[in-house]
């Protein structure tokens, strides 16, 4: 059955749902996911998306203990579970900032808990609003949702379906395997050299969870993330260092890293934030009526009584959002203790955090919760947080450097926490959506596992900075406390430290503001060239994320973007014999079929790759580095792209056996290749008229 058929249970069909069994084994998994990637996303800077994993465990987990599962059952504990990771990234991102500039001295947890929780539920309840506007008329792809899909319905229907997701898992998982856990390979390949007095930058992740990305979004939207990706690194990095200098560092291809991450990726930012702005201003009369429709659920309208489109009652999502806003106010003002300020920052919330969780639910969208910029989005919001709290704090209220500091990132803390999950409950609804749940009793489970995740997320981020100390700038002003309290205290070895790198940036990011030391050029940079994009009719967030995200992510897409088009355009040939006239109705079917056997075992390759990701995360806070246990050694980066390269071949090959029988796969794919060519020197060349 394709995705877009309609919903896998019909409306008028009510399996069981949201159950007993279904709230203690999401809660349960929501606890391991929690605390799994927050550990991950202080240690490598990303988080993974959970929803396919956990709809994995889900079905394995209740399946095996009981026999009359519904699929949306499995469904329901995927979100549960899904939700903690989702806010981990929001909070993450911040919270661990208050330790590298120093306000902080340990994780404090009411502080923590409470924007974990503010965050997380303005953030649910805000796409709530928009789920029909996103899901149902916009109906944007939501690549992670399409593949979780993929993976509950193959796992209900069993047969080919269930095996070849079992197949791809075990093939995602063996990889992810051999390249994080016994790190056999590199996980991405890069390398950078000298050309005309500057210098140039070729880089590829080596992940096949990127790879089948690409393939779901499709090569449209693939490629102007890649555009976005050589705008930055091709473009302005060479630019950049050819008028200022290179920084020093061990290569050449990471002082590109080091350019790009000090200089380049703020315009990304600022990109990011013009094209917010302009999406939602250019959706404002679909936005205005899927909320009047959403508010007005009259008699004329009968798609609204189906029990597949009832969503929690908007006014009451309304009410609750008023009083999460009201209680912020307070959470502000017992911890600063400053009613202006708390005031201002309430009322800045209610806004800006809206904003961006329309904007998050929009990216993921296009590219999905794993590669949606979270951080990105906590730094537009810090750059408008500053400028709040400089007027509110500094100039009418002359707070000090400290209390600047610290409002800055509360206020921050929980618009990024909502940002943060807004994209995952995008994805959990588009799941929904496809199979045929319940909207409302959905929302409900989501809300369940932002509140688990936001219990928990406090005390993993305490036990991980006791026991490693949180980054290396933490690190070492908890030796100087040591230091001065005993001179004979045992230290911590800051070479064990974590990385937290957006904790690093933001704090760096916050303390400069103050200091004086804020890089706006090119924040202002990013926001001219999203204007010159929108002049152009360009996808401007499309290619604003793929100028954020390093290139080498953007590859991958790219690829996964190049495969699906190539493997519809070998469908067209083998049906029609020509890509020259529209394809037959026939060709349309097989080019469908093979999209879909696509998504399938794209979905198992990026759950597989995810589940070895998060259980390696768990590994690595138990002390177990597998390369170091078997003493593996690391294969150089020409073997690691040959080993990446039989993966994606394997990926062709399991993608590809939905094709018509006849014909030779190789000879087709060159055809379309070639002709794409050609369509694409065509489309640049100046039209006779």
């Amino acid at each position: 059955m394709s995705a877009g058929d309609g919903p896998y249970i019909p409306a008028d069909q009510e399996p069981k749902e949201l159950t007993l069994r279904v709230l203690i084994v999401g809660v349960l998994l929501g606890i391991l996911m929690t605390a799994a990637n927050a550990y991950l996303g202080l240690y490598a800077g990303m988080t993974v998306s959970a929803s396919i994993p956990a709809a994995v465990m889900s079905m394995l987990i209740l399946r095996s203990m009981f026999k009359d599962v519904s699929i949306l059952e499995n469904n329901a504990v995927q979100t549960m579970a899904s939700a903690g990771e989702s806010l981990a990234a929001g909070v993450i991102f911040t919270v661990p900032a208050m330790l590298v500039i120093g306000i902080w001295i340990d994780i404090e947890w009411f502080p923590t808990l409470s924007i974990a929780l503010l965050g997380g539920l303005l953030g649910t309840m805000f796409t709530i609003a928009l789920r029909r506007l996103f899901i149902v008329e916009e109906a944007l792809p939501y690549p992670e949702g399409v593949a979780c899909r993929e993976v509950l319905v193959a796992g209900e229907e069993g047969g080919s379906g269930a095996l070849a997701i079992v197949y791809a898992l075990g093939i995602g998982a063996l990889y992810g395997l051999m390249v994080k856990g016994f790190k056999v390979t590199h996980h991405s390949a890069e390398t950078a050299f000298e050309f005309m007095k500057t210098r140039m930058y070729a880089g590829i992740d080596l992940s096949v969870a990127l790879l089948s990305v690409g393939f779901i979004v499709g090569i449209r939207i693939a490629s102007y993330i890649f555009l976005g990706g050589i705008i930055g690194f091709g473009v302005l990095v060479p630019l950049f260092g050819y008028l200022n200098g290179w920084p020093e560092s061990e290569t050449l291809a990471k002082g590109f890293d080091k350019l790009w991450l000090e200089q380049v990726r703020y315009v990304g930012v600022g990109a990011m934030v013009v094209g917010g702005i302009y999406t939602l201003w250019s959706m404002r009369k679909t936005i205005i009526t899927g909320l009047k429709k959403s508010f007005v659920q009259g008699d004329s309208d009968a798609e609204f009584h189906l029990r597949t489109e009832k969503d929690l009652p908007l006014k009451w999502v309304t009410v609750v959002c008023g009083v999460l806003v009201v209680l912020t106010f307070f959470f502000y003002w017992i911890v600063t203790g400053s009613l202006i300020l708390s005031l201002a920052g309430a009322l800045f919330l209610a806004f800006v955090a809206f904003f961006f969780a329309a904007v998050a639910g929009y990216i993921a969208g296009v590219v999905g919760s794993s590669n949606s910029p979270v951080s990105g989005m906590t730094i537009a919001t810090l750059l408008f947080t500053v400028g709040l709290v400089w007027v509110v704090g500094s100039l009418i209220l002359d707070l000090s450097q400290t209390e600047l500091m610290y409002a800055t990132l509360l206020i921050a803390a929980v618009v990024a926490s909502s940002a943060a999950i807004a994209g995952d409950v995008m994805q959990d609804l588009k799941t929904g959506h496809m199979v045929g749940a319940t909207p409302w009793r959905q929302q409900i489970a989501e809300i369940v596992g932002v509140i688990t995740g936001a219990f928990v997320i406090g005390p993993t981020i305490a036990l991980l900075h006791n026991a490693f100390q949180i980054s290396s700038t933490a690190c070492l002003a908890t030796n100087e406390r040591l230091t001065a309290a005993n001179p004979n205290a045992e230290l911590y070895d800051c070479s064990d430290a974590l990385f937290a790198p957006q904790a690093e940036l933001i704090g760096a990011i916050v303390k400069g503001a103050f200091v004086g030391d804020m890089n706006l050029p090119m924040v202002f940079l990013g926001a001219a060239l999203a204007v010159v994009l929108i002049r152009l009719s360009m996808p401007v967030m499309s290619v604003a994320i793929g100028i954020y995200l390093p290139l080498k992510l953007s590859v991958p897409i790219m690829l996964g973007g190049i495969l699906s088009s190539l493997a519809m355009g070998a469908a067209y040939l083998r049906v029609d014999g020509t890509l020259d006239e529209p394809p037959s109705e026939d060709a349309k079917q097989a080019a469908s079929d093979v999209e879909s056997r696509g998504v399938l075992i794209g979905a198992g390759f990026i759950a597989g790759e995810s589940i070895l990701g998060v259980l390696i995360a768990v590994l690595i806070v138990l002390d177990k580095d597998l390369n170091k246990l078997l003493g593996i050694h690391e294969l150089p980066q020409l073997a690691s792209l040959l080993f990446f390269a039989w993966f994606v071949g394997v990926f062709i090959w399991l993608a590809t056996r939905a094709l018509p029988e006849g014909g030779n796969l190789a000879k087709e794919i060159a055809k379309t290749s070639v002709h794409s060519i050609r369509k694409f020197i065509r489309s640049l060349l100046p039209q006779s008229k």
